[in-house]
Formats: structure tokens, sequence, C-alpha cells
């Protein structure tokens, strides 16, 4: 399969939003002061379902971008 040049900087950039958005969620996540990631100090529910989260969208944020970086890489060879 053949990616074009505009959906192979497409998938490269969506990779790298992936990651910029989640880990600025995960430096805000663990710093949360309302109670809602931490109780007395302890991760809570809301902590362990959104680490998952984040950590699931790092996985396919990489896997997206890869895809893409290697699409521009195949067109530099054709060309």
């Amino acid at each position: 399969m053949k990616l074009s040049r505009p959906v192979s900087w497409f998938l490269l950039a969506f990779g790298v939003w992936s990651w910029v958005i989640w880990i600025t969620f995960v430096k805000n996540l663990v710093k949360d002061s309302s109670g809602l990631a931490f109780d007395d100090g302890d991760p809570t529910a809301y902590f362990w379902v959104h680490l998952l989260l984040a950590v699931v969208s790092f996985v396919l944020g990489t896997v997206v971008g890869a895809i893409g970086l290697r699409g521009l890489r195949a067109l530099r060879r054709t060309s």
C-alpha cells in the first residue's frame, strides 16, 4: 500500500500531536489538587483509568506517527 504525501504528513502530525496533548494531560493529572486523581496522597480509580488512556494514546500515536514517517520515507525513495 502506498500513502500519498499529504496523508503521510497528516499521520506523522497526528502522532506528534497525540504525544504533545497526552504529555500535557499526564503532567496535569499528576499535579491534580482537586481530589479526583488522589485521595489523601493515594491514586484513585480516576487516576488509573486516565493514566491507562494516556498510555494507550501514546502507543497509538507512536504507531500512527511511525506509519506516516514510513510513508514519507517510501515516497522519498521512489522520487
